[in-house]
């Protein structure tokens, strides 16, 4: 395994629905296989969006707005990211849906990864 690499956030996730490190990443693309985190780049069109609640996850997750407008459904409340930089964040337990009102361009940040 490499100790370190570089590459395109919007190439490198195509294989993978934007997710660029985690344990489902194969040990040939080197330090982006991890079992600790999830990193994902996600670039979402006009209405793009999970209707479909997640279930309970047992983990936490940070979705950060890079450009556009998007909306975080989790259980108990809604958020919606307008400024580059607006967040949302939960922890375990928490359900989730999304939506993109505009094109957007998100940072996720789930741990661990493995469950």
């Amino acid at each position: 395994m490499t100790s370190w690499t570089t590459g395109n956030a919007n190439e490198d996730g195509t294989d993978t629905r934007g997710w660029l490190v985690g344990h489902f990443i194969d040990h040939d693309k080197g330090v982006r296989h991890q079992d600790g985190v999830e990193v994902k780049w996600g670039v979402h069109p006009p209405g793009d969006k999970r209707a479909e609640w997640t279930a309970d996850d047992q983990r936490t997750t940070l979705v950060i707005l890079i450009s556009g407008h998007f909306r975080v459904d989790v259980t108990g409340g809604s958020a919606t990211m307008t400024r580059q930089g607006d967040y949302v964040m939960w922890g375990p337990g928490v359900g989730h849906s999304w939506e993109a009102a505009e094109h957007s361009v998100v940072l996720t940040v789930r741990w661990p990864s493995a469950t």
